[in-house]
């Protein structure tokens, strides 16, 4: 054995960031992800039985995905394994297998293989796995960002149990923190540290969740100031006073973990399409902020205020349309940063307009119709008159102009059946159509019953 093994060790060791020092080493120092590894939760009675089966750890960066598989490492009797997809290839994983085949033959032990970053496999890559997992030669623990049932292969995820890991809560991350400055070995306990409360309070809000980035905070705050006044008194270290602007100044304005392309792209969108619809402006202009500022295109929220303004409103406010197009109009013409305040004015507006969904489940039920039913030839009297023949056919006989009668309407059918796709609610400017609605089908009906031929006794 090499003499300077263990001083080497030590070296790195040393070199590591807080982040990596301060990993729990068991069950209980794990922090966050309770609705799946708090008491008598299924990943921690597979655990605690030893009974691991394939899994994958599916969430944002720095919510404890790789910190749980190296949990899982001290915890298991099966051999482990550690790689990352997006340093190793299909050589590398060959060589895990094939070594992971004979332990079990040999010696009857099972491997546990951590595959960090599984969705950087490609497909032919991830099907190098399934014969192993499928035979019970591996335990696959694959770690995600990406959405699984997307990015890792159907084969893979229906035997394997999806695990969706969360971000952080503001506690947990205070909880961590707190460990940091207290444990003498791996963080900062032989230091004099004095942290104020809002100073944690603002890590704890601005890292979003993400455990690591409060903990580089964390680190950067306490090595800036030891340097900039590293001296001692009385044979102690100076203490290291962390305040608000301190802790502002050790952490970057906080990324939002926001793939345009992926689910929080779609889901911000339903939140806000929802928000509006749930007639809640403080949900919606939020979440018109968050996707400002996570680099949404401002175009894309532009078209989901569109279509909401159709869709969810209609006619119960038929100004909601006019907002929404000239909101669309502001955006292209205007750009970032400006049109935040349209799309602010333009979500509130649509959130506190009534609401209706009459004029959608009308062209809905028609649009099925046309497709799926028999096609409704169009009625003569309606057909156009002014090409060669029309009138020789018969077209436009007996077309009455509504004009001509009194309040503009007359009984007419315009369709050629009995059929109605739009019933407008009582709500907002569909009240005045309901009701305009209701007289015209008086009037038809009443036509109607004087047309009928009288009863013969």
């Amino acid at each position: 054995m090499d003499l300077f093994h263990t001083q080497r060790a030590q070296n790195l060791k040393q070199a590591e960031p807080l982040a990596a020092r301060m990993r729990p080493r068991t069950l209980d120092e794990f922090s966050g992800q309770q609705h799946f590894l708090g008491p008598g939760k299924l990943l921690r009675r597979m655990l605690q039985a030893d009974r691991l089966t394939s899994v994958i750890f599916y969430g944002p960066p720095g919510t404890g995905k790789t910190t749980l598989a190296q949990v899982i490492a001290t915890h298991t009797k099966s051999h482990f394994e550690q790689l990352n997809a997006a340093s190793v290839g299909v050589k590398e994983v060959r060589q895990v297998l094939d070594a992971a085949k004979e332990r079990l033959a040999n010696a009857r032990q099972r491997t546990v293989l951590f595959l960090d970053e599984i969705h950087r496999f490609n497909r032919a890559q991830q099907d190098i796995l399934l014969p192993d997992v499928e035979s019970g030669r591996v335990i696959l623990i694959g770690a995600t960002t990406e959405n699984p049932f997307f990015a890792v292969n159907s084969p893979l995820v229906s035997r394997s149990q999806v695990f969706q890991f969360t971000a952080l809560s503001e506690d947990d991350i205070k909880t961590l923190l707190r460990r940091a400055i207290a444990d003498p070995e791996r963080g900062f306990g032989a230091l004099p540290i004095q942290l104020d409360d809002d100073a944690l309070q603002h890590w704890a809000t601005i890292s979003d969740g993400d455990a690591r980035r409060a903990l580089m905070a964390l680190e950067i705050a306490v090595l800036s100031l030891t340097a900039a006044g590293a001296t001692e008194e009385a044979g102690r270290p100076a203490a290291i006073h962390i305040s608000l602007d301190v802790a502002e100044q050790s952490i970057q304005q906080k990324a939002i973990v926001y793939d345009g392309t992926g689910d929080e792209h779609y889901d911000a969108a339903s939140a806000l399409i929802k928000s509006m619809r749930g007639s809640d402006p403080d949900a919606a202009v939020y979440w018109v902020a968050r996707m400002l500022q996570a680099g949404e295109d401002p175009r894309f929220i532009a078209r989901r205020i569109a279509i909401l303004a159709s869709e969810d409103i209609g006619n119960a406010d038929p100004q909601a349309i006019l907002v929404a197009h000239a909101a669309y109009d502001i955006v292209e013409r205007v750009g970032m940063p400006e049109c935040q305040l349209t799309l602010g004015q333009a979500a509130i507006y649509m959130a506190t307009a009534p609401k209706s969904n009459a004029s959608a489940m009308a062209i809905w039920a028609a649009m099925a119709d046309v497709k799926d039913g028999r096609t409704i030839p169009v009625p003569k009297h309606l057909r156009d008159t002014h090409y060669k023949g029309a009138q020789r056919l018969g077209h436009g006989d007996g077309y009455q102009y509504a004009h001509d009668h009194p309040e503009g309407y007359v009984v007419q059918d315009y369709l050629g059946v009995d059929k109605t796709y739009y019933t407008p609610t009582t709500r907002g400017y569909e009240a005045t159509i309901s009701q305009r609605l209701a007289k015209w089908k008086a009037l038809k009906a009443q036509q109607q019953e004087q047309q009928e031929p009288p009863e013969t006794t």
